[in-house]
């Protein structure tokens, strides 16, 4: 599982000076109200702040949240336009659902069943990563590696990351 880079799903400037870590899930109603929110603070910094998506699928309470973050990782390149889809469509994230939002995404492979089972170990990496890091629930957010425990909230946020 080391060859798993954690930093793979980053959304913004690589180089940014500032680093929001989530692990979230999609099905989490928090990480769905949280997702406008975080994009909005990157695309607001001017480079200054970039966002790591790290899959924590809370399988327990949500029962399609895994076979949606492993659609997602096999969504590849296209992994933002999935997340989007995914959080737009959360109420319908059975395999028929998660092909058609592939589709829309412009993922040319299938992101389900069989297909998507090469993915799983990069889920239970960020999965781990996320226990050993004391994440118990999403979303959880890490700013320069150290725990935000804010509001999921614009101001607050821009506040946090140095950009207000």
């Amino acid at each position: 599982m080391s060859d798993i880079d954690p930093d793979r799903h980053l959304y913004g400037h690589p180089d940014a000076p500032v680093r929001i870590v989530e692990y979230g899930d999609f099905e989490c109603p928090y990480c769905q109200a949280a997702a406008p929110i975080l994009k909005k603070v990157m695309d607001e910094s001017k480079g200054r702040t970039c966002l790591i998506f790290r899959h924590f699928p809370l399988f327990e309470v949500h029962p399609f949240a895994l076979t949606a973050a492993l659609a997602a990782e096999a969504s590849g390149q296209r992994f933002w336009d999935m997340h989007d889809e995914l959080f737009a469509h959360q109420n319908h994230l059975d395999d028929s659902h998660l092909a058609e939002y592939a589709y829309r995404a412009g993922v040319v492979d299938s992101v389900i069943g069989l297909a998507a089972q090469p993915y799983r170990a990069a889920v239970e990496a960020d999965y781990n990563r996320g226990v050993g890091e004391g994440v118990r629930g999403t979303p959880s957010l890490f700013i320069d590696d150290v725990r935000y425990a804010g509001e999921v909230e614009l101001e607050a946020l821009r506040k946090a990351t140095g950009s207000a």
